[in-house]
């Protein structure tokens, strides 16, 4: 596959994995419809529904993850776009969610100009980290999701976090591109957030029936080892009919096997975080 980077070119794990919450995590790829988003909305679900108190912050102008987690494009008169461009503090732009230990701050039509106007702003890589500095003592993890680009949006979520979750569909392409994402990553670390790492790679789409996507997930775990979640998200169709219901697939139908994957991937993710090693649940 092109454009692969060798598994050295990452880091599955920071120097120390003894961490105060919160944890703040950027879900990224540049890749679009690799289910970053759909990731993003049942992570964050599973985790509140084992106790984290978890804040979610669309930054994909998309507004996707809001959408899954049913806030109304009339509730989203304040949320990221307000937030980066510093005409609204974190409280203000807020929203509630019907998840009990979830809340978001959504994206709006707004966003999809920010990154034009966030080249004149002062601090235009540290926009978003500036906005969170000394206001996250009320949760346990953040997740941002990003837009499917390394614009500048994508470098103010990397800039703010302290890892990266990275989902990966398990299809012949998988490997193209994440080679400018890893690179794109260690660029960040160096110049702009040296706590920077990949916590993980997040296969998604996965079809076990299907023998193209077992040979992928093969050379993946080849080249990453166990930077790749034990956890596979299988290719679910409650899980593609969960947003339309602005739902999280735990709510729209805990029973189904993607619901039981992001339970299991939440596990994993927890495990990772207080152990520092990785977790080897069974694959969804």
């Amino acid at each position: 596959m092109a454009d692969a980077p060798s598994s050295a070119t990452v880091s599955a794990l920071p120097p120390s994995a003894a961490s105060s919450p919160p944890r703040v995590y950027a879900i990224a790829n540049q890749k679009g419809g690799v289910g970053k988003t759909t990731t993003a909305i049942n992570l964050a679900t599973a985790l509140a529904a084992v106790g984290q108190k978890v804040l979610l912050i669309d930054l994909d102008p998309q507004g996707n993850a809001s959408t899954g987690l049913g806030v109304d494009i009339s509730a989203r008169g304040t949320g990221t776009y307000e937030l980066l461009c510093g005409f609204a503090q974190l409280p203000q732009a807020i929203a509630a969610t019907r998840i009990p230990n979830l809340e978001v701050v959504p994206a709006s039509v707004n966003l999809a100009g920010a990154e034009l106007e966030l080249i004149d702003l002062e601090n235009r890589e540290f926009r978003l980290r500036d906005a969170l500095e000394g206001k996250l003592s009320h949760w346990d993890v953040l997740l941002i999701d990003c837009p499917p680009s390394l614009g500048l949006l994508t470098v103010n979520a990397l800039a703010a976090a302290e890892a990266v979750l990275v989902p990966l569909q398990c299809e012949f392409f998988a490997l193209e591109g994440l080679g400018q994402l890893t690179r794109t990553i260690e660029r960040v670390r160096r110049a702009l957030n040296p706590k920077l790492y990949i916590d993980g790679v997040v296969l998604t789409m996965m079809d076990r029936r299907n023998t193209l996507a077992q040979q992928v997930e093969r050379d993946v775990r080849g080249h990453f080892a166990d930077v790749v979640f034990g956890t596979t998200i299988p290719r679910n169709v409650r899980v593609s009919e969960a947003p339309s219901h602005g739902l999280p697939v735990l709510l729209y139908d805990h029973t189904c096997t993607g619901s039981q994957a992001y339970i299991l991937l939440a596990s994993e993710l927890l495990h990772r975080r207080r152990n520092g090693v990785p977790a080897r649940p069974q694959a969804a």
